[in-house]
């Protein structure tokens, strides 16, 4: 008995190791590039071979800000980024948004994004 638990538990062990197919093909990288100093900026963007393209860049920023405890402000590094990516959507468009990243927030821009509606009472 222990020895068909052993040959069973072997067999098991064997089919769970095996390659598994996803489904998938692998998209290749078609440009990669990657800068990254030590006062903390960097810049990186790539190209895949599926239409997917990312660019980004980042630098600290001094900013001031209200200390925790409400007795004034002190300066701070805040990481300051500006971006981009793009992918071909299922019909075919290719969607693009641009970004900022900020100590005010993150800021996308692109065509696809929802616009609110003006207020006709507080026009702007």
């Amino acid at each position: 008995m222990n020895t068909f638990v052993a040959v069973f538990v072997a067999l098991f062990a064997v089919a769970c190791a095996a390659p598994q197919q996803s489904g998938t093909t692998p998209v290749p990288i078609v440009s990669e590039s990657s800068d990254i100093q030590p006062d903390g900026s960097f810049k990186y963007a790539f190209k895949s071979g599926d239409g997917i393209e990312v660019q980004n860049e980042g630098a600290l920023k001094q900013v001031q800000v209200a200390k925790a405890d409400g007795t004034g402000t002190e300066t701070v590094q805040a990481l300051v980024q500006t971006g981009s990516f793009s992918y071909p959507a299922p019909d075919g468009q290719q969607i693009k948004l641009t970004y900022t990243a900020d100590e005010t927030g993150f800021h996308p821009q692109g065509a696809h994004l929802p616009v609110a509606p003006v207020d006709p009472n507080n026009p702007q």
